[in-house]
């Protein structure tokens, strides 16, 4: 493995954090519009909170996508190949989830202001299940070939491990949109939100202990890299404590913070499981390493000085946009 597919295996890593990060608490809220929210006024501040972020924060699934399909075309073609249906249902999801924030503000009957509600919320969480779903069932290992295609049955997509960690994402999810609102609001949805977040964060505790037991039992994470991938879940742990605490004592950057880096140790746990590895099979023969999946080095150089150039200039934009619309937004009977 050279030092260029290492450095592009960790840019993918960190495409993918940034992208759960952000995307996380947009999942959250679009989950809270249609449960948390309780009226059309409250139902307008919820979603004003992401108003100006959530078609932004969706890039960095597309640029995750992209480096991954330029960097590691193999990784790409067995994963998108494989998990085409999964990838289909969350692109459907995504579409919806979308559309819904647009077509919602231009509808003139109730009836399908709310159709566009539900979408936003079912689109929300059925995206970031899916994505848990999928993550966790790669993990685990599936059916590969010598050539790196997938033949999976149904139960190696959708089991026990897989829904876990699909409710375990949703839930997390949840939570980051709950904090980002406490945020972003004040008044009675502030209020609300952290009375909710104490209430859920035992029920994500008590998962992650599910979740960790199951990752023991169906995965080689352990076996192969048992310091790390304990310090990661402890790490994952004190993260959701932060948050928990911090929701106790209304302190909301670092509520928000606290679960927004407990997405983030989800992803370096995966990422640093199956390192050397992009794809892990159930005949490690057939498993799909760093070294064979990635482009030649010439591409990789490539994109890596212009990734470099270009980089910066997109992270100041998207620091400055956030800076831009910082302010709370008042409840609706504040606004009243």
């Amino acid at each position: 493995m050279t030092n260029l597919q290492f450095l592009w295996f960790l840019l993918i890593g960190v495409l993918f954090s940034g992208f759960f990060f952000l995307e996380g608490f947009d999942f959250g809220i679009g989950m809270a519009v249609r449960t948390f929210a309780r009226n059309r006024d409250e139902r307008d501040v919820v979603i004003q909170t992401i108003g100006p972020h959530w078609d932004g924060n969706e890039v960095w699934l597309i640029t995750a996508g992209g480096a991954m399909f330029a960097s590691f075309p193999m990784w790409y073609a067995s994963l998108f190949s494989g998990y085409y249906l999964v990838l289909f249902l969350i692109l459907v999801a995504l579409i919806f989830r979308g559309v819904s924030f647009e077509f919602r503000a231009n509808m003139r009957t109730d009836q399908w202001r709310n159709f566009w509600e539900w979408a936003a919320t079912i689109g929300s969480f059925c995206a970031a299940f899916l994505f848990g779903m999928m993550f966790t069932s790669m993990i685990q290992g599936m059916p590969i070939d010598a050539n790196g295609n997938i033949y999976g049955g149904f139960t190696d997509y959708v089991n026990w491990f897989s829904l876990v960690g699909g409710v375990a994402v949703s839930l997390l999810c949840f939570i980051h949109g709950l904090n980002f609102i406490r945020l972003k609001t004040s008044g009675e949805l502030r209020d609300r939100a952290q009375k909710w977040s104490k209430v859920l964060y035992p029920v994500l505790l008590a998962g992650e202990v599910v979740f960790v037991i199951l990752l023991y039992l169906t995965t080689d994470f352990f076996a192969k890299k048992p310091a790390s991938t304990w310090s990661i879940l402890i790490a994952l742990v004190i993260f959701t404590l932060a948050a928990w605490w911090g929701a106790q004592a209304k302190h909301d950057w670092l509520s928000f913070l606290a679960s927004g880096l407990s997405l983030i140790s989800v992803v370096v746990l995966i990422f640093n499981g199956i390192f050397p590895r992009v794809m892990i099979a159930n005949n490690s023969v057939n498993s799909i390493l760093i070294k064979n999946a990635s482009s030649s080095p010439y591409t990789l150089h490539l994109m890596t000085i212009l990734t470099f150039t270009i980089l910066p200039i997109v992270l100041i934009y998207f620091i400055w946009s956030y800076w831009v619309f910082y302010k709370r937004l008042k409840s609706p009977k504040q606004a009243a």
